[in-house]
């Protein structure tokens, strides 16, 4: 007899299935605006075991001999503050082994987060290979042809570049499997491998059908290895997101009777169209991620580093940058790398992070009460998970503390990198944390990473891959004891740019530095798509003005930080009054678009950018009204931009950023829902504007004061 479960919180519903033939699996989902129904033949969970293989031979997560053979043995149900939780206890009796599939609903939300524990409880020794934290089908009827599939890629200074393409073609073809009676075998497998979880392909994608009006968008929240699938068999499209596997990233693990494993967690959203779906998974973030003052705060930060200084700062250079981010309006100072540096040559040396004497003659004290004085936070780089060859920290700590393969120590980039499972590395990266908090009182650190090990470490695991999940899962608990001794501190997260931009770590840090991308005009198309991955708030865009810049140049460079969280930089001590003057009116908007940008889901009214566009744009929906940074990146045709959620309404549009520079030509169509904004003689320019309904009233979040600033009045079109 078929057993069935309707579980859900009012925005989105799960029906479950199971018998005691068939292994319990998802039969339907539902939001108010949609139902997809699931045929048979995906279960709950998919264990892969080196004992226990795939039922038809294969390299997909799916159609595992343990998955289609676990039976339901009971179910439970929990409710929190804000949350649901549901457990389904499934038993493979071949192995003894007890998997649970836990989901997470969250309350108004149309997103569930899942992950899976596996307990040997049988006789003798399993081998995983790969356990999927989720698989669903795409539902609604029909093949994975019937949907379009929107994935990332990523590289140092090409951070964030998206592809949307139809999942037909070349990618599933049609092969006449119902006249050999075999499922198909292949997947669009998606997989990052070693510690720069965004370094080429991202965590987050998801997939769009307009026939059935429907979108799943999903994330991997980890920040290690992982691996998407898209695929189909004879019911339905579906994907599996999975941590590490053996298959991709040499992981395997022995579970010993009365063992556990728990895969990664992963978050899946349902909404009507990619735009809405990402906008869920917005909501998510934001209501999962660590409690921090600065969440709301998003103080406006300059960094020397980024075509300033350069990883060359002393007492000279930095004391005229000082005092000219804090005229602009800067709240935090960060001293990015060379801090520590006393020869010049600090790549392969560094890991003792004591201050420079030559560098600084009087102490860094000096400086870091130059930054106080000014009543700026101040803060410093590090990159504390790796110890360079040359350090005498190399030959202090043990062996053990160092990621290693097969007795070696694991080198790269002349960098051996520190092992956070092992209690001597752990204590050696805290005490030094703690030893800069307390001697300087710095309240801020960008957190950098600039290389990235391979497989992981063999030494006290099962595997390579066994032993850098430990290392990724000790490094998020170092995080969480940094905040947990420091709660006022804040932490940005950086790896050479983009290169580790996952919500393992960015649900616990502040922000995201989101390129090392030096030339302006490339850094708009991963400014734009940044949200997608992340928290508008978290996106720390680089702003680096120069002096010897066009008003138009500034201006770009400062709008690309201003729908984000401001990062500036540049040398500001050498411009002009006027490019001064630019430079402050940029930091004040930013700081009254505070409140607005945290309330608010992305959306492109030009579509996600593509990397050569000549027209790029980014939205900033808070409910109120729309934020739009506007770039245009050479002479080109009128543009015209697409906002549905005000179709119909009349809006009124502000140029808030430049307001003292020649306004652009912009035309609303209330009918259409499209702002048209003509073409600019020059090459380059950049314009914010805020978008406001009618009805709205001028107190809406998006006009909400920081309590600081009184702004100038805004030219209105």
């Amino acid at each position: 007899m078929t057993q069935r479960l309707v579980w859900g919180n009012g925005t989105l519903e799960v029906e479950y299935e199971w018998s005691a033939s068939d292994a319990p699996r998802i039969a339907a989902v539902s939001t108010p605006q949609m139902r997809l129904a699931m045929p048979p033949g995906l279960p709950l969970v998919d264990v892969l075991t080196v004992g226990d293989g795939h039922m038809a031979a294969g390299s997909r997560l799916i159609n595992t001999v343990v998955g289609r053979q676990s039976r339901y043995v009971r179910h439970t149900e929990s409710v929190g503050e804000g949350i649901r939780t549901l457990e389904f206890h499934l038993h493979h009796q071949p192995t003894g082994l007890r998997v649970t599939s836990r989901f997470i609903l969250f309350d108004f939300l149309t997103v569930i987060k899942a992950d899976v524990t596996v307990t040997n409880t049988g006789p003798g020794p399993v081998v995983l290979r790969s356990v999927p934290s989720a698989t669903v089908y795409f539902g609604g009827g029909g093949t994975v042809r019937d949907w379009d599939v929107c994935h990332g890629l990523s590289d140092w200074l090409g951070e964030g570049r998206w592809a949307q393409e139809p999942l037909d073609g070349i990618r599933f073809p049609q092969l006449a499997e119902s006249v050999s009676t075999c499922e198909p075998r292949g997947a669009f497998r998606v997989a990052s491998a070693g510690t720069w979880s965004t370094g080429e392909q991202l965590p987050v994608a998801g997939v769009s059908s307009a026939r059935l009006g429907a979108s799943w968008a999903w994330q991997i929240e980890h920040n290690g290895p992982w691996r998407w699938e898209i695929g189909e068999d004879f019911g339905s499209g579906y994907v599996a997101l999975s941590g590490p596997t053996d298959m991709d990233h040499q992981w395997t693990k022995i579970l010993n009777p009365g063992e556990s494993f728990t895969t990664v967690p992963v978050a899946l959203a349902l909404a009507a169209d990619f735009t809405s779906a990402i906008g869920e998974l917005t909501k998510y973030r934001r209501a999962t991620r660590r409690k921090h003052a600065d969440n709301q705060m998003m103080g406006v930060v300059f960094n020397d580093y980024m075509n300033t200084l350069n990883g060359d700062p002393s007492t000279e250079k930095l004391m005229p940058l000082i005092d000219s981010a804090a005229d602009a309006g800067a709240e935090i100072f960060c001293i990015d790398a060379g801090w520590y540096d006393d020869n010049g040559s600090w790549w392969d040396s560094v890991g003792e992070w004591r201050p420079s004497a030559t560098r600084f003659p009087n102490g860094l004290g000096e400086i870091i009460g130059r930054i106080r004085s000014l009543g700026m936070v101040p803060g410093l780089w590090l990159e504390p998970e790796v110890i360079g060859v040359h350090c005498p920290i190399a030959d202090w700590l043990p062996e053990g503390a160092f990621l290693q393969r097969l007795g070696k120590r694991v080198v790269e980039h002349n960098r051996y990198h520190l092992d956070l499972r092992h209690r001597e590395a752990r204590d050696y990266v805290d005490g030094v944390v703690d030893r800069l908090v307390h001697e300087f009182g710095i309240g801020y650190f960008k957190l950098d990473y600039n290389i990235n090990p391979g497989a992981g470490t063999d030494y006290c695991a099962d595997s390579a891959g066994d032993g850098l999940l430990g290392h990724n899962r000790a490094h998020q608990e170092w995080l969480d004891g940094i905040l947990g001794r420091h709660p006022g501190v804040i932490l940005e997260n950086c790896a050479s740019g983009g290169m580790r931009a996952d919500f393992a770590l960015l649900s616990r840090m502040q922000l995201q530095s989101t390129s090392d991308q030096q030339e302006y005009a490339r850094y708009a198309p991963i400014a734009a798509s940044a949200p997608v991955a992340m928290l508008p708030e978290q996106a720390a865009n680089w702003a680096y003005p120069q002096p010897g810049m066009t008003e138009e140049e500034i201006a770009f460079c400062l709008a690309t930080s201003l729908l984000g969280r401001f990062y500036l930089s540049g040398h500001l001590n050498r411009m002009d009054s006027r490019s001064r003057d630019l430079v402050r009116e940029a930091v004040s908007l930013a700081k009254e678009l505070r409140s607005a940008i945290a309330a608010s889901v992305p959306v492109w009214p030009l579509g996600i950018p593509g990397w050569n566009d000549k027209w790029i744009a980014l939205g900033l929906d808070s409910g109120e009204c729309v934020l739009a940074t506007v770039w245009q990146r050479e002479a080109a045709d009128a543009s015209h931009l697409y906002f549905p959620a005000l179709a119909g309404r009349d809006v009124t549009v502000e140029t808030v950023f430049p307001t003292h520079m020649r306004p652009w030509d912009v035309r609303w169509e209330p009918k259409t829902a499209t702002l048209h904004v003509a073409p600019q003689a020059v090459e380059v320019a950049a314009r914010v504007f805020r978008l406001i309904p009618a009805h709205n009233a001028a107190t809406s979040p998006c006009h909400a004061p920081s309590g600081q600033i009184t702004m100038k009045p805004r030219r209105t079109v």
